[in-house]
């Protein structure tokens, strides 16, 4: 369970800022644990923006929509820098899908809370692949707050971490729902990984030359 950390009274003290970071594979919730804590921010009356990727527009061309279609309205934005400017003044930033930026989102992330914003940032941990996705690594290193939310793997009901790719794309970067992804556990990710590989092709057996 997550609990908030005291913001404080914000008369009498300076504002103080930090990272959260909410990551897991796809279908495991962490766009709505996003959506939860913003709203949250919103009940304290504190002044809350939200920032997503322009290139997502799975759902809505501006809203941060969960899988479970809990939504609420962002600002798409093009490059991590973006968020600086149109930040100013927050006392909360959400970021969800933070994987599809670059690796500058660090920098702006830190900046933000160096100045006494509280930065609540959601993305994929990992691609599909199984490989750290994008700037999330170093937001996991130097974030105050990680949580990891897992999914339920299709295959065989045990906890899920990763994210199965169902379609044939060697692309990185493919926005998809469930026509094209599933949560799998690690056995199961293996196995699907595995039944891809392509087989290994016979050893070519070269004759040695007679001895003259």
């Amino acid at each position: 369970m997550f609990i908030e950390p005291r913001v404080g009274n914000r008369h009498n003290a300076p504002r103080r800022g930090w990272i959260e970071v909410v990551c897991g594979s796809m279908f495991s919730g962490k766009t709505e644990e996003l959506i939860r804590r913003l709203t949250r921010a919103r009940i304290a009356r504190q002044r809350v923006e939200i920032f997503k990727p322009a290139l997502d527009t799975r759902y809505h061309a501006e809203d941060v929509v969960s899988h479970n279609a809990a939504r609420i309205r962002s600002s798409p934005v093009a490059i991590a820098s973006e968020i600086l400017l149109l930040a100013a003044g927050s006392d909360v930033v959400g970021i969800d899908e933070a994987q599809f930026f670059d690796d500058s989102l660090v920098d702006v992330c830190a900046q933000l809370a160096n100045n006494g914003t509280r930065v609540i940032v959601a993305g994929l941990d990992m691609d599909y692949l199984g490989r750290p996705f994008g700037p999330m690594p170093a937001l996991l290193a130097t974030a105050e707050y990680v949580t990891k939310v897992h999914a339920v793997c299709v295959c065989c009901g045990e906890i899920a971490s990763y994210s199965y790719r169902i379609v044939a794309s060697a692309s990185q970067v493919l926005l998809g729902e469930t026509d094209s992804y599933e949560a799998r556990c690690r056995p199961c990710f293996l196995e699907g990984l595995q039944a891809k590989a392509p087989a290994a092709e016979p050893a070519t057996v070269v004759p040695a030359q007679a001895a003259h």
